[in-house]
């Protein structure tokens, strides 16, 4: 199964990618974010593009576990999406700093999406 995870932010969208089948998680690029409208279009086509059968969307709990305006602000953008696609929101609470503190090469909006992915995919294992 190819699974796309995102971690919207106000200026970029962080992209990260894994085949559950290989179990590893790739970065996958950043979507400019300064235009809601080519945001999505762009985001549609890496779905098509990349045969994506799930979308993982990163969303900021506040530290009791409810939602806010950052919450709300991305359940908005993704409520637009034209897509079949099964959608699943998952926690982000602190991937921004452990992003921060990771090595390598990719930007830190990738990064991010993809220590969303890695902790998305260790809860299916449990």
């Amino acid at each position: 199964m190819n699974i796309l995870a995102i971690d919207f932010g106000t200026k970029n969208i962080g992209l990260a990618w894994s085949d559950t089948g290989i179990g590893v998680v790739f970065p996958f690029g950043v979507i400019k974010n300064d235009d809601a409208q080519k945001a999505k279009r762009e985001l549609l086509d890496f779905i098509k593009k990349e045969n994506v059968d799930r979308l993982v969307v990163g969303v900021p709990l506040s530290m009791d576990g409810g939602e806010n305006k950052n919450t709300e602000r991305i359940r908005n953008f993704i409520a637009t999406l034209d897509t079949s696609v099964k959608i699943e929101f998952f926690d982000e609470r602190f991937s921004s700093r452990q992003a921060d503190r990771s090595q390598g090469g990719a930007s830190r909006d990738e990064k991010s999406a993809m220590i969303i992915l890695e902790s998305y995919l260790q809860s299916l294992k449990k």
